[in-house]
């Protein structure tokens, strides 16, 4: 497959996209539309089906392809994964996840400047439509923060995802709390409600300021952190808040033995029965991950029309998995897709979150493929409140994302959707529309330089995990907290004559 990139990005009239397969949605589902069609013109889907015979102003014919929506990714990791260290070298509590006291006592401290959070933030947007993502509400970890991420961060990076064509919900993450290693090695929990107030007023600040911006292509939203860090009153005024302003409200949840234990600990109960017993559950509710909750808390959470977010590759990386993907939907529980990791790949996570779903269920055909599928679009658009993504449908917005099928890509192919759970990934992205803008077309985002990026994003890296032993209890060096998986030769750096 090989188009020439556009030249016009601008409203030129209809565009009619052809290829092998096509996802379209009628009745309330997705429908697969074989040698199909999609057009659309500006920003908005006008015709998906087969044999359109209103006038175009380009057709592009992707062939061995499948065109289906965009990804919606409700956990988009938008910072360099960190979470990564922690594959094989645990407990977190000894590896720099948890602050010592002597380091919270000496006043935690940014150990990225603003220019590396706005170089990884865009880093990680491009990221996302490299695998075809078109929606994300990022995710990045406050453990080398100060405290709360910044309002000024998160306006630079609505300007990169307008300058990239990401669609985006943001918002700064803000806590009013964490835990502390003590000196002994024991851990506690430590609340401070001042912080926690100020991070959600400045919060509610960027909303007011940042709803809509680059044409609609900006969206915001609260992110309150994790559940076990506030207080009743300070995560009521978030719920409220978040209704008055009409926008998405994520709060991480049900996902850790240590939750569950602090979660009794503080309030004598579980996250889920805390959360409905002060009025936070709602219809515009995204609770990742839900792998430590009792069913009846799930079918409480299923109830208020909350969204899970579902995350199975970084849940399965520590060795547990969602309890029962398929139960849960049949029970009515809304499910959406997180990817929270390196790399952003749904196709990746679609593809474990069935292979889990199946373990979990004892069942060799639940989930099915379109469980995952559905779960990543339709699934993501729901608990947005949006009926324009999600799909591809007359009236929905033109997020496009076109799969090389080829056979140096996927090999044989009988059906679309099952070929992406068995051979694909998120690399066999071709091209992406978003919001009628084609962002990335073979694989080349415009303006922006993968392999320069990759190398600044390495730099940066090893130079954050190069300050690890400042935050780790005990601070040993690097070498101790991160031991390599077999016996290290380093180079001396010394040619020998």
């Amino acid at each position: 497959m090989s188009i020439e990139p556009e030249k016009n990005q601008g409203s030129e009239g209809p565009v009619l996209l052809t290829a092998r397969w096509i996802v379209g949605h009628a009745d309330g589902r997705h429908v697969l539309y074989e040698n199909g069609e999609v057009v659309y013109d500006g920003n908005e889907i006008i015709f998906v089906g087969q044999h359109y015979a209103g006038p175009v102003s380009r057709r592009i014919d992707y062939g061995m392809a499948l065109i289906g929506p965009g990804f919606i990714d409700l956990d988009a990791l938008s910072d360099l994964d960190t979470g990564v260290l922690g594959l094989d070298h645990q407990p977190g509590w000894k590896k720099g996840r948890v602050w010592p006291r002597d380091y919270v006592n000496a006043g935690p401290v940014e150990m990225l400047d603003p220019d590396e959070l706005a170089f990884q933030k865009r880093y990680a947007f491009a990221q996302l439509i490299r695998n075809g993502i078109t929606t994300a509400l990022p995710i990045a970890s406050l453990f080398y923060r100060a405290w709360n991420e910044t309002t000024d961060e998160f306006a630079s990076a609505a300007n990169s995802a307008g300058e990239l064509g990401l669609r985006v919900y943001l918002g700064p993450a803000f806590r009013a709390g964490h835990s502390v290693v003590e000196d002994d090695g024991s851990i506690v929990v430590e609340i401070d409600e001042t912080r926690g107030a100020e991070g959600l007023q400045q919060a509610i600040a960027f909303c007011q300021e940042h709803e809509g911006r680059h044409g609609g292509l900006v969206r915001t939203m609260l992110a309150p952190d994790r559940i076990e860090f506030w207080t009743e009153g300070l995560l009521r005024s978030a719920a409220v808040a978040a209704r008055n302003l009409d926008v998405p409200l994520r709060l991480h949840c049900c996902q850790s033995e240590f939750e569950v234990n602090t979660m009794r600990e503080r309030f004598g109960t579980t996250s889920a029965r805390w959360l409905q017993s002060i009025g936070f559950l709602g219809e515009k509710v995204l609770l990742p991950h839900g792998t430590d909750a009792e069913r009846a808390d799930l079918d409480l959470i299923a109830a208020s029309g909350a969204t899970l977010v579902h995350c199975p590759i970084v849940m399965a990386r520590h060795g547990v998995a969602l309890d029962n993907f398929s139960d849960l939907r049949r029970a009515g529980l809304r499910i959406g897709m997180g990817t929270d990791t390196w790399p952003p790949d749904m196709v990746l996570n679609m593809q474990v979150g069935l292979m889990l779903g199946r373990v979990m269920s004892g069942d060799t055909t639940r989930p099915a493929s379109t469980d995952l599928y559905d779960a990543a679009t339709t699934g993501g658009a729901d608990a947005l409140g949006r009926s324009d993504l999600g799909r591809l449908c007359k009236g929905a917005k033109a997020d496009i994302v076109v799969f090389n099928l080829g056979a140096d890509h996927l090999g044989q192919i009988t059906d679309p959707i099952a070929g992406l759970m068995t051979s694909a990934s998120g690399r066999d992205v071709d091209t992406v529309v978003i919001d009628g803008r084609t962002v990335m077309q073979n694989g080349i985002i415009p303006g922006f330089d993968f392999e320069a990026s990759h190398g600044r994003a390495q730099r940066q890296f090893e130079c954050l995990v190069a300050r690890y032993p400042e935050r780790t209890w005990s601070h040993p060096p690097v070498e101790a907290i991160f031991p390599p998986s077999y016996p290290a030769i380093r180079s001396t750096g010394v040619a020998k004559e």
